[in-house]
């Protein structure tokens, strides 16, 4: 085994076992040698909280943004006719500046994006760097895919967090700007002001802004939560393979399509653990149909899932025990009734609000007297140069409180320490 190939074995070895933290920075190195690049940016909708994951030059990976993504989805999507493993290649917007890149999807509708892509010059060496740029991208993506459908509570809690923090900012700017433009329209429209031709160019470029702030705030909520229904359909296009190559029936009954939507991270975990029963079931002798249907309670998401099989899949078994720990994972229940010669029949209950956080005594964390300012305003919302000019210290120094604070209160991120100081008061 030569150098070369040690070396991928050991990429491949630690893409399949990142974290989702490091899952970018693992990528980027893994594909450096088949094709440079000066930034990639993963963009997923499975992680609710964080959707987007990068590496790279940090005047990009700092200001690139979802509706830049959505565009170049927009034109992958154009260019591979929305199949699943398509490829486009083009001068785009990315971090606010033009570079060309490069894009690719993959079967989990996450989004790869490279940044200023240097392929090998030997065409026969490149299309088997594209092969395995290809091959490293699909392990990444089913390894995000994964850790999120395996996710722990503190997880959930946190994407939880930062999802409802992404709508609350992107409220304020809606609010604050729609304000703004609406004034500036009704002042033009006025029929107080003479020059006809300045009046509605102004008022087309107003209008344009008020429907691009709509649909940035739509797009934003549209990442948070999913319709049930959709979620639904989502299931179904998953199963579609199995439904074709088994010769099993999978009969799917409809979720009313009013029912309150579902959490981005409630819906991609039962989609994953109904993909995980199903193939449980199919793993049996003698199975001819297996029924799934949601319903929605208002405050859970109810699952059912029934085989008519030989009714050997009970709770213990081994598949059945991994799926029960993802449905705990979500602060669910899950039953398993199994009928010898008849069949399983499963039901998972699935809560739609995130499972509360025990509350700590303020006073248990030790926060210094500026410490604990730098909290309050962080949880206000104020960003580290707000805190700085409020507090009259620089910040750098906010910054190295912010770190003791992280420490103290047993935090990992900015936006779970805005949690943890909410869930306790701290306002």
């Amino acid at each position: 085994m030569n150098a070369s190939d040690t070396s991928l074995l050991e990429a491949v070895a630690g893409l399949a076992t990142a974290p989702l933290a490091t899952i970018a920075q693992r990528l980027r190195e893994a594909t450096l040698p088949y094709l440079g690049s000066s930034a990639l940016v993963i963009f997923t909708e499975d992680c609710t909280g964080r959707p987007q994951k990068k590496a790279g030059d940090e005047s990009i990976i700092s200001r690139v943004s979802i509706a830049e993504l959505d565009l170049i989805r927009a034109s992958l999507s154009a260019a591979s006719e929305g199949l699943p493993g398509g490829r486009w290649q083009g001068n785009t917007v990315l971090g606010g500046k033009e570079h060309p890149v490069l894009a690719l999807s993959s079967p989990s509708n996450a989004l790869l994006v490279l940044a200023d892509p240097q392929p090998l010059p030997d065409p026969i060496r490149h299309e088997a760097a594209d092969r395995m740029l290809r091959y490293l991208w699909t392990l990444a993506a089913e390894r995000i895919r994964e850790k999120v459908a395996d996710a722990p509570p503190s997880y959930l809690i946190e994407s939880r967090a930062a999802s409802a923090e992404r709508v609350r900012v992107t409220a304020e700017l809606v609010d604050h700007h729609s304000t703004t433009l609406e004034t500036l329209l009704a002042a033009l429209r006025s029929p107080a002001l003479s020059d006809d031709a300045a009046r509605k160019s102004a008022t087309d470029v107003a209008a344009r802004a008020l429907v691009g702030l709509r649909t940035l705030s739509d797009r934003t909520t549209d990442l948070v939560e999913e319709p049930v229904a959709t979620a639904f359909q989502r299931l179904r296009e998953d199963l579609k393979p199995l439904m074709n190559f088994s010769g099993i029936d999978v009969q799917f009954i409809e979720p009313p399509v009013n029912g309150r939507a579902l959490p981005g991270e409630v819906a991609h975990a039962a989609r994953a653990i109904v993909r995980g029963l199903v193939l449980a079931m199919v793993d049996q002798a003698g199975v001819r149909r297996i029924r799934t249907q949601w319903d929605c309670d208002g405050e859970n998401l109810l699952v059912n899932v029934r085989d008519d099989g030989p009714g050997e899949r009970s709770a213990a078994a081994p598949a059945m025990a991994r799926l029960a720990q993802r449905v705990e994972a979500l602060d669910g229940s899950m039953s398993v009734e199994v009928m010898p010669g008849w069949g399983a029949d499963v039901a998972i209950s699935l809560p739609l609000d995130p499972p509360a956080r025990p509350l700590a005594d303020v006073a248990d964390w030790k926060l210094g007297d500026r410490e604990l300012e730098v909290l309050q305003l962080l949880a206000a919302g104020q960003r580290n140069r707000a805190i700085a000019a409020k507090l009259h210290i620089s910040e750098n120094t906010v910054k190295f409180h912010l770190r003791n604070i992280y420490r103290k209160v047993g935090a990992t991120s900015r936006t779970e320490a805005i949690a943890m100081a909410h869930s306790n008061g701290v306002r």
